[in-house]
């Protein structure tokens, strides 16, 4: 149905107004800048158990993580378990005050931790294992 008389044909615009859609673009530049900095990505996924307390280190540290498979890692790095103690070794002589992270996936073999933390104390470094901070 055509409620218009023929003398009424109506033009299209010809102009776009883009201000209002140029300040959405920017508020959601604004919105992913500022959240992906809170984003920390350590590269490889593991379920890490869940502590009480927490501490925070402002040092350099040679992050080890142990996965569920029993595949390690320095500094994101895979090592075999043969190359594990010298790679360590290299990682303390670049940095002697550094601290051991050992970050082992909770379904991860407990030997295989314990092989990483006997490296860390038979090179004297100092060691601490990362955990998640469990609810209360």
């Amino acid at each position: 149905m055509n409620f218009r008389s023929d003398s009424e044909v109506k033009k299209p615009m010809s102009i776009f107004a883009a201000a209002g859609l140029t300040d959405i673009v920017l508020l959601l530049l604004i919105f992913f800048l500022l959240t992906s900095s809170f984003v920390t990505n350590f590269g490889i996924k593991v379920n890490i158990p869940q502590a009480e307390t927490a501490t925070i280190t402002d040092q350099h540290y040679i992050n080890v993580t142990i996965t569920s498979d029993g595949e390690f890692y320095i500094m994101g790095t895979e090592v075999s378990r043969n190359n594990l103690a010298p790679s360590i070794r290299e990682e303390h002589q670049m940095f002697p005050n550094a601290t051991l992270v050992v970050r082992a996936d909770k379904n991860a073999i407990m030997d295989d931790a314990v092989y990483v933390m006997n490296i860390g104390k038979a090179l004297d470094i100092n060691m601490m294992i990362a955990t998640e901070r469990g609810s209360r």
